[in-house]
């Protein structure tokens, strides 16, 4: 069966460790979704913060996501490998006139700014101009509070006012890596995304997305948020807290967890292989039936792991 030209997902974690249940969830849920619409499924490595990869996760996420029966269309492609496209978007950024210099410390910023959900809201102050002793710096957009509104097919439509929620954002930290909202922007224009159904934490961050889309005119995806995996203490589980791997000797044990927690049902007998498994989740999949739990406060992530 040829895929649908009108839907192209992807899943793309970053290499920082082995893959866990909770990025099990969000693979499964976007490859079913994509697979289920007669869709092509890609995968993208999101390692353009080389300070938080670790050697040879890539290739061990990958050798996993093979053992449990997930099939990728094309070539990988690696953030890494793609800086001279996010510095394009970014000079274009500065030619529109909403990107300035930020030479403010997290502590300037804590001493000046309210709190938001995912930590301090920056005040603006280098708007007209940053303090002249202030180097490195980081590369700021200037935002505006005209409602962005997302639309979400787990979560409904909702809007967020960007300069009170959030305040202008990084697009390029101050150690010159380029900053995950604008990476993922670019690669999901360039690789033709329509679709991306990820983690739950990732939804405060959307906004943000769908504002620098606006302004470099690329097209918006479809979104669709699946509630995250939580550890004990109502934490997200992460590869940087060394949440346990998922096991590749095992795969259908896994599989079925996380296709009961994506909200999906099975059959009285249940199926004896990944195959089995795989075949009826493709024929079976209900995205109306995933809950819409959106994280706890302190679970949100502005960066992600997966996004």
């Amino acid at each position: 069966m040829a895929p649908s030209p009108s839907y192209r997902g992807r899943f793309a974690p970053s290499p920082t460790g082995p893959l866990h249940f909770g990025s099990l969830v969000a693979a499964l849920a976007s490859c079913v979704d994509a697979r289920a619409n007669r869709g092509e499924w890609l995968v993208r490595i999101e390692d353009v913060d080389q300070t938080r990869t670790v050697a040879g996760a890539a290739d061990d996420i990958l050798r996993t996501l093979e053992a449990f029966g997930f099939e990728w269309s094309g070539a990988i492609v690696y953030q890494s490998h793609r800086t001279d496209r996010y510095r394009d978007a970014l000079d274009r950024l500065r030619r529109l006139g909403v990107a300035y210099a930020c030479g403010c410390s997290r502590k300037d910023i804590a001493a000046a700014a309210r709190r938001g959900v995912e930590g301090p809201i920056y005040p603006g102050r280098c708007r007209q101009g940053a303090p002249l002793r202030a180097t490195p710096q980081a590369v700021r957009v200037q935002t505006h509070d005209q409602p962005i509104t997302v639309t979400d097919a787990v979560f409904g439509t909702h809007s967020q006012r960007l300069e009170s929620a959030v305040g202008d954002f990084v697009v390029r930290r101050a150690d010159g890596y380029f900053a995950y909202q604008l990476a993922v922007v670019v690669d999901d224009a360039d690789q033709a995304i329509t679709h991306v159904v990820r983690g739950a934490d990732l939804l405060w961050s959307t906004a943000r997305q769908v504002y620098l889309q606006a302004l470099l005119e690329l097209p918006t995806p479809r979104y669709a948020h699946v509630p995250v995996v939580l550890d004990a203490a109502g934490r997200k589980l992460s590869k940087r807290d060394l949440a346990h791997p998922v096991d590749p000797r095992d795969p259908l044990r896994a599989l079925l967890a996380a296709w009961g927690f994506l909200g999906q049902t099975l059959e009285s007998e249940q199926p004896a292989s990944p195959a089995e498994l795989w075949a009826f989740a493709i024929e079976r999949w209900d995205l109306a039936r995933v809950p819409a739990l959106a994280p706890p406060v302190g679970a949100v992530s502005g960066a992600a792991e997966e996004g």
